[in-house]
């Protein structure tokens, strides 16, 4: 019997950053349009610096460590619209994936204020939008506030997304190194606000920091999912909130492997097993899928040669996606809130 889904099924994708989703040619390419001074002339050595391997796999923190560079070089519109515009297209033609969530942090991208914000963002929407003109596909774009940043530039960033809700804009993320200095609860009614104005809500959490965490955030910030949230099968208490609340866990195996946030495939067996148990909803993602050099389907085919996750549960994991995915479908808002591109996509769905 078949482990894997046929390549022709269509494929969701709510977790995947945008530095780390870039081809690392693509990047290159970038860095030298734009004259950026890199620490190595030589590709090889380039996107070794950018990119990691189950050989030589890195701490949670070293990992985070990579976007130094991949954010530098997708700092100016120019190089934000060609990175958007790549993630979306090249996700579609390699793996099939029709519904994707790109996140990213905009405030990242503009060199520290030298950058207009407003430009940066403008230059992400037009990058999905050629990647909607040529591609049979629905993207939206996640921006993360940081937990090392002062709570006021999270709150600027939060209101962006408010602004440009109509333009693209489907949700908002806490993402960072997980510290004991973060509070949930100071961004309670930060979170409150953005869902009144229709965003979606997710929290990178039970990842590197402790599993009592998740219940704090779940409690305080009432996300609509979480991101990566592994730990959470250590606490029955903390799967009865997810599964009574009806909160989606966007887990990412290859990355939690790497980082060594998960042990091993045989860890990831009992995660799931718990999963399943506790009735608890989960979808399968990639993190960052050229610089961890894994993809959806490769995911998915892992899973499923393992014996972890059958192909009914595959495609019940992917049925999970599509239902918990913030981009809208067809009928769900008005048409003139949407972006020229994205009315068009609506139109064909429609037709």
């Amino acid at each position: 019997m078949p482990s894997v889904l046929p390549r022709t099924t269509p494929l969701t994708e709510l977790h995947t950053h945008l530095g780390g989703a870039v081809a690392p040619a693509i990047m290159w390419g970038i860095a030298h349009s734009q004259g950026i001074r890199l620490p190595t002339k030589d590709y090889w050595a380039f996107r070794k610096l950018i990119t990691v391997s189950a050989r030589r796999g890195r701490s949670f923190d070293g990992y985070l460590a990579l976007f130094h560079w991949t954010e530098l070089i997708q700092s100016s519109p120019l190089a934000l619209e060609r990175s958007v515009y790549e993630v979306i297209g090249g996700a579609y033609r390699k793996n099939n994936i029709t519904t994707m969530e790109v996140r990213f942090n905009p405030m990242k991208r503009n060199r520290g204020g030298e950058q207009d914000l407003d430009h940066i963002i403008s230059a992400a929407i037009r990058g999905m939008d050629r990647a909607v003109l040529e591609y049979p596909v629905a993207p939206g774009l996640i921006f993360c506030l940081d937990r090392a940043f002062p709570q006021n530039l999270n709150e600027i960033i939060a209101e962006k997304a408010i602004a440009y809700r109509g333009r693209g804009v489907v949700g908002v993320d806490i993402a960072g190194p997980e510290s004991a200095d973060f509070r949930p609860a100071d961004y309670k009614r930060l979170f409150e606000r953005v869902r009144r104005k229709g965003l979606g809500t997710t929290v990178h959490t039970g990842e590197a920091g402790p599993w009592s965490e998740i219940s704090e955030v779940i409690e305080q910030l009432e996300p609509t999912r979480i991101g990566h949230g592994v730990k959470a099968a250590r606490d029955k208490r903390t799967m009865a909130m997810i599964r009574e609340r009806g909160i989606t866990l966007e887990v990412c195996p290859t990355s939690n492997l790497n980082t060594r946030v998960v042990s091993g495939w045989d860890e990831f067996r009992t995660i799931f097993d718990t999963f399943r148990k506790n009735g608890v909803r989960y979808t399968i993602n990639t993190d960052g899928p050229e610089m961890l050099r894994t993809y959806m389907r490769d995911e998915l085919a892992t899973l499923g040669r393992l014996g972890i996750l059958s192909v009914e549960e595959q495609e019940q994991v992917v049925g999970w996606a599509r239902e918990a995915s913030f981009v809208p479908r067809a009928g769900d808002a008005p048409l003139p809130s949407r972006t020229p591109a994205t009315r068009k996509r609506i139109e064909r769905e429609e037709a």
